[in-house]
């Protein structure tokens, strides 16, 4: 469904992105890792078509990017950006149905997506009526997951969705993102600095030093066989993956 070829970013005299190639698998989750301005940010920017890559291609369902129309083709995409971006001055209802009410869904329809959303992710149908300020941290990730996932979308994509949270509401909220995965099974792509989450929500991890791919494949694969020294290294500089792993301290 989605496949870069070839693609690499700068910024000015920076690179941040290759070049480099990658096929995302169908209905799996897939994790972008590795150490900040890695480019695993800037990675997931260039598959939603925020940021256009300097050489290269990047297919959506067999069409460039480069090419397609892009605001049909976002609408085939859910995007949850850091710290979730909820617009302040909308409740929680109208953030989550924002899209929804502009392509002109019946509202039955968009009242039956809500509730059917809000049991999945575990938010509360009374607190729908709140503003962000209103709802804790978690509450305010729900959101967020709720409005990406509102027109049913192909695919979604996740930028460090659990990064401002406190440890014990980012556990609760990794077992169930890794729930709702499972249940959707939808193409998803997500983005963390954390192996030991990456380890326990994804299928794939592909970890990332300096707009390259260093490896990918299970978080076994990256413990016991690692791909280079950088490879060993990051992983064991993390407690959390080793411990998924059951190797203990």
């Amino acid at each position: 469904m989605l496949e870069l070829e070839e693609v690499s970013k700068r910024f000015g005299d920076q690179v941040a992105v290759g070049p480099l190639s990658l096929k995302i698998a169908q209905a799996e989750t897939t994790v972008l890792i590795g150490p900040s301005g890695c480019g695993k940010s800037t990675l997931i920017r260039l598959m939603i078509g925020l940021l256009a890559p300097d050489t290269g291609s990047v297919i959506f369902d067999g069409e460039s990017l480069a090419v397609a129309d892009l605001p049909t083709v976002r609408r085939r995409m859910g995007y949850v950006i850091q710290e979730g971006g909820l617009f302040p001055h909308l409740t929680a209802r109208r953030n989550v149905t924002l899209m929804a009410r502009h392509l002109g869904w019946d509202p039955g329809r968009i009242e039956s997506r809500v509730a059917e959303l809000a049991t999945l992710t575990h938010f509360p149908l009374d607190a729908l009526e709140r503003y962000p300020v209103q709802l804790s941290g978690g509450q305010r990730q729900r959101v967020s997951l709720m409005r990406a996932l509102m027109l049913d979308p192909e695919i979604l994509l996740l930028d460090e969705p659990l990064g401002a949270l406190d440890p014990m509401i980012r556990a609760e909220l990794q077992g169930e993102l890794r729930e709702i995965f499972r249940a959707l099974n939808k193409t998803v792509i997500l983005v963390t600095h954390d192996m030991g989450e990456a380890g326990y929500i994804g299928d794939t991890i592909v970890l990332m030093r300096e707009g390259r791919i260093v490896q990918q494949g299970g978080l076994r694969d990256l413990v016991e066989t690692p791909a280079e020294d950088f490879v060993h290294r990051f992983v064991h500089a993390q407690r959390g993956a080793r411990e998924i792993l059951g190797g203990g301290g």
